[in-house]
């Protein structure tokens, strides 16, 4: 990030209904952008507004805003599982209970800023809170940003997990019990 990006303070929360219109316009934007290159993890039928109201309605959707209360990331973080990595062709590193992001979308003026970063750091943080000990997560075989991503922050490559539209890759990282502050600001 440049001096003027990390000088910014971030702000992790639940989506409410009033982000709803912010964060849809940053799934859409990337869903097109995803279209547009030719990649096959979102298609028109996915995500659609209806999961972003789920997300909300189920308190699963969360958001990063800058220091101006604009919204830069979402992703549904999930704590109860997802039944697609009940079966996997690989090997989890563990098999306790874990974390899992989906539908996360970076607004297309902080692409490449490390926003995706901070988001996944803050659900790490959450879920140490909660006591979670492992945070998984699946992407498509050509969405070589997030696996970037997911490398630097060391999650480790597991194997495949599928769903109705194909095979993802599936990655976990352990966490180790440290945080304790619950301030959501930094």
């Amino acid at each position: 990030m440049s001096t003027s990006e990390s000088s910014r303070f971030f702000v992790f929360q639940k989506a409410s209904g009033e982000d709803f219109e912010e964060v849809w316009k940053i799934v859409d934007d990337a869903r097109n952008r995803m279209l547009r290159e030719g990649k096959q993890q979102w298609d028109n039928n996915y995500p659609l507004p209806s999961h972003i109201h789920n997300d909300i309605a189920n308190e699963t959707a969360y958001v990063l805003k800058d220091s101006s209360g604009k919204t830069v990331c979402f992703g549904a973080v999930i704590f109860d599982g997802e039944a697609a990595y009940e079966s996997i062709e690989g090997r989890w590193l563990s098999e306790k209970e874990y974390v899992v992001v989906h539908r996360l979308a970076v607004s297309q003026e902080t692409q490449g800023q490390g926003v995706a970063s901070l988001f996944l750091q803050q659900v790490e943080k959450l879920a140490r809170q909660k006591g979670i000990e492992s945070f998984k997560v699946d992407t498509n075989f050509d969405n070589f940003a997030m696996m970037a991503v997911l490398d630097k922050l060391g999650f480790t490559y597991c194997g495949e997990i599928s769903y109705d539209k194909g095979k993802r890759r599936a990655y976990e990282k352990e966490l180790k019990k440290r945080f304790s502050s619950t301030d959501s600001t930094f």
